[in-house]
């Protein structure tokens, strides 16, 4: 049961990760996209009194499975642990902490703008089919 969980908290985190990073781009999932990303935004900055900065409640469950598996030392990022298992690469955590923030405040932005935009052009839309 240990390796399923294993895998499937791979397979999800993957993509999450990846929705976070691009749900922006499609029209069909803004709305999502935004919401999930200020849940993302608001665990990794109003968790951080309590487990520090950019905690995942995903990555701590999933690394309790890991080390019930045996696996360690583990990195404090997902970001950090695929990158290097990709790799081969020993990534700088510093570093991909820093880039993980400003894609996620990038794509946070994004969002932002493109449903504002996207409101308003609905408003735009309703006022002319009313007049």
């Amino acid at each position: 049961m240990l390796i399923f969980l294993d895998y499937f908290l791979l397979i999800f985190h993957l993509a999450l990760t990846a929705f976070n990073a691009l749900g922006w781009a499609f029209e069909r999932t803004r709305k999502a996209h935004l919401i999930l990303i200020l849940l993302t935004l608001a665990s990794w900055t109003v968790l951080s009194p309590f487990y520090g900065w950019g905690y995942c409640p995903f990555t701590d469950w999933h690394w309790q499975v890991k080390r019930a598996l045996g696996e360690g030392p583990l990195p404090g990022s997902f970001i950090k642990y695929c990158l290097d298992g990709c790799t081969g690469w020993d990534s700088d955590p510093v570093l991909v902490t820093y880039a993980t923030a400003v894609v996620g405040v990038t794509a946070m932005l994004m969002s932002i703008t493109l449903n504002i935009l996207a409101w308003h052009y609905r408003l735009k839309v309703q006022r002319a089919d009313t007049a």
